[in-house]
């Protein structure tokens, strides 16, 4: 996304302040651009508003909250959104990073290797935890 692009949508979120997928929108578009901490209150307002791709912000944001360093919100979320998708395995797959980050390492390694038995599709985020299985330990 363009910094055109990004200013115009920050415009038409202030035109449009109670749209949730366009707050949602703006959450990703701080993320992608790298601005993880300005994208949590998106991400929550989102939430709040009742946004639709309701799983896609569950990932996000926990993936956000467990890059800055917020672990425990991590989990949080995560475990929020799996109680709406229950057994989404991306979401799985976020969890078990965050619980590592946590420092339950038992656990994140039993929610890894359950999922590990049940597929290799991790819904167009096997990218990504690739990317974070080397680097478990980053943030920002």
């Amino acid at each position: 996304m363009s910094d055109g692009e990004f200013d115009e949508l920050l415009a038409r979120l202030r035109d449009n302040p109670d749209d949730p997928d366009l707050v949602r929108e703006v959450a990703y578009a701080h993320d992608r651009r790298g601005l993880e901490h300005e994208a949590v209150p998106y991400y929550e307002r989102a939430l709040a508003l009742g946004a639709d791709d309701r799983l896609g912000i569950f990932t996000g944001y926990g993936s956000t909250l467990r890059v800055i360093g917020r672990f425990e919100d991590a989990v949080k979320v995560f475990e929020q959104g799996l109680a709406e998708f229950p057994g989404d395995r991306a979401l799985r797959a976020f969890l078990a990073m965050a619980l590592y980050n946590r420092g339950a390492s038992r656990d994140a390694v039993s929610t890894l290797l359950k999922l590990l038995v049940e597929t290799d599709d991790l819904g167009g985020y096997g990218k990504a935890v690739t990317y974070y299985a080397e680097n478990l330990d980053e943030t920002i």
